[in-house]
């Protein structure tokens, strides 16, 4: 029989810090596929498949510190195959509404994550959750493009609703991710098993969706795919994956939100993507959204369960605002 306890934390600035650098290095995911110019699923793939090799070398290499439950191994997997479905939903939203644009939506996640933890996790959100959803939904509709003629994007309204629904699926990841390491094991062992997930997802919808993966190579197309898996799935991820069992859901996600930031930044500048005016008011509407929640004075707890035989403490991944 055990019993446990919260107790407040604060996150380390080696923590802070790492999730900032991680958050900046998938801010280049976007653009990378982009200039890629590879199907949303071909690139879903070859993301994957070019990172797990490095990532299952570093996992073997102290393999012998992951401690971790045979639960948490298949977690990872799971939260990988959300992760898998949220990428090729992100991919194909990037195709109609441009890079910045769908980053900025499929990172709205900041709010799913909060209710996500909420409902699965115990983690009861503020009042600011709840007022904030319905903001950063108007939010959306206006970088939609509803009823704009001048609305940037090939198919605008398409592209923000495929990425609204990759936001959910990137939540689910989130939540399920962090789950999957909560005895603090080094990184590289659970985002190995959820690169693996997200690998074999467009494997299997490969076989439904047309066109399917394109196997072959090709140069500079793949070059980009290299630098897509190396600077966010392998680099971007293992900084993130070190950060996120040790802060608060809502704190992580927040940080990650530099991502979108940045991403609009390096659409404008690389491929001259310019949101009309109404869709930048949207943009401004998503992101005060997302700030009034990060901003609400939410502080972590780390849960400590103290067993009554031997009266060891061991940190868990059980946060609450």
């Amino acid at each position: 029989m055990s019993t446990s306890r919260y107790s407040a934390a604060t996150p380390s600035a080696r923590t802070l810090g790492a999730a900032l650098v991680g958050a900046i290095a998938i801010s280049f995911s976007a653009i990378f596929f982009a200039l890629s110019d590879v199907e949303p699923i071909t690139g879903a793939f070859f993301r994957a498949a070019y990172s797990l090799p490095i990532l299952g070398i570093i996992w073997w290499l102290g393999r012998a510190k992951d401690n971790r439950p045979q639960r948490s191994h298949w977690l990872a997997i799971g939260a990988g195959l959300m992760l898998g479905v949220d990428v090729l939903l992100w991919h194909t939203s990037i195709d109609y509404i441009g890079a910045g644009l769908a980053t900025l939506i499929a990172n709205s996640s900041v709010i799913w994550v909060a209710l996500g933890a909420w409902a699965f996790q115990g983690e009861r959100p503020s009042s600011r959750v709840m007022i904030a959803v319905p903001v950063v939904l108007v939010g959306v509709a206006l970088v939609s493009g509803i009823g704009q003629s001048e609305a940037f994007g090939a198919n605008p309204l398409l592209g923000a609703f495929l990425a609204l629904l990759a936001a959910l699926f990137y939540s689910a990841f989130i939540l399920g991710f962090r789950a999957s390491n909560e005895s603090f094991a080094p990184p590289a062992g659970p985002l190995a098993q959820a690169t693996l997930g997200a690998l074999l997802t467009p494997l299997f919808l490969g076989v439904f969706i047309r066109p399917g993966i394109d196997f072959v190579p090709e140069w500079p197309a793949h070059g980009w795919l290299i630098a897509l898996a190396l600077m966010a799935q392998v680099i971007g991820w293992l900084l993130i994956g070190y950060a996120l069992p040790r802060l608060p859901a809502v704190e992580t996600a927040t940080i990650i939100l530099i991502q979108p930031v940045l991403t609009m930044i390096w659409g404008a500048i690389i491929f001259e993507e310019r949101p009309s005016a109404v869709q930048m008011v949207g943009a401004a509407i998503v992101l005060s959204g997302v700030a009034f929640v990060a901003t609400q004075g939410t502080r972590g707890a780390t849960l400590e369960s103290t067993t009554e035989n031997d009266n060891e403490k061991e940190p868990g991944g059980a946060l609450h605002n």
